[in-house]
């Protein structure tokens, strides 16, 4: 059975956004021609302009994918917490965890504001992770589980921290122990916040 234009063009963009995420993941983007992309995913150059208007293109298409992933496993989390509170809680846990995931630490936190610039890749953050933030915080607010606060405000610190807390991660000698240090201290502000019961 012949496959349609758009089927084809699927296979085409998801082909190229794999072969380039392997290979961005394993030795980052610059180390990476797009000979090279092309020719892993088996396509023509003039398939990657076509799609993605250069390497680049293909490059913020690779984050965005990731950004949607790492979104859905936090999402997932804030889902099944028994408050908005512990949700923020685990799914912070979840997204420090997948910043020791070399993929994530080499294309999202390493080579994303550089290759992308840093007021795009933290628009990009801003897109797929402050919504989650601030709607959690919200309704940690409305349910009375942290003190009355700009939850705007709060929010976009939190992102920031997060952020920061992220790319401290992925730059670390030890990664590992970063992460539980940076936890801690999410810790200790989270508790912060709460309203004495």
């Amino acid at each position: 059975m012949r496959r349609t234009q758009q089927e084809r063009s699927d296979a085409t963009r998801a082909a190229l956004i794999k072969a380039a995420r392997d290979l961005f993941g394993a030795r980052g983007y610059h180390d990476v021609p797009a000979e090279e992309i092309t020719r892993t995913a088996g396509v023509t150059r003039g398939a990657l302009y076509h799609h993605f208007g250069d390497k680049q293109g293909l490059f913020r298409a690779v984050v965005e994918v990731l950004e949607r992933e790492l979104t859905a496993e936090v999402s997932e989390v804030l889902d099944s917490a028994a408050d908005p509170l512990s949700g923020l809680s685990s799914a912070l846990g979840v997204f420090l965890d997948a910043c020791l995931r070399p993929d994530v630490r080499r294309i999202s936190l390493t080579d994303a504001p550089a290759v992308l610039g840093w007021d795009a890749w933290r628009d990009l953050e801003a897109e797929y992770g402050l919504g989650l933030v601030a709607e959690n915080l919200a309704a940690a607010r409305e349910a009375g589980l942290i003190v009355d606060t700009p939850v705007d405000a709060l929010a976009q610190l939190v992102l920031a921290a997060v952020m920061e807390a992220a790319r401290m991660i992925a730059h670390a000698d030890d990664p590992g122990r970063v992460r539980g240090d940076v936890q801690q201290v999410f810790s200790g502000w989270l508790s912060g916040l709460l309203l004495p019961r």
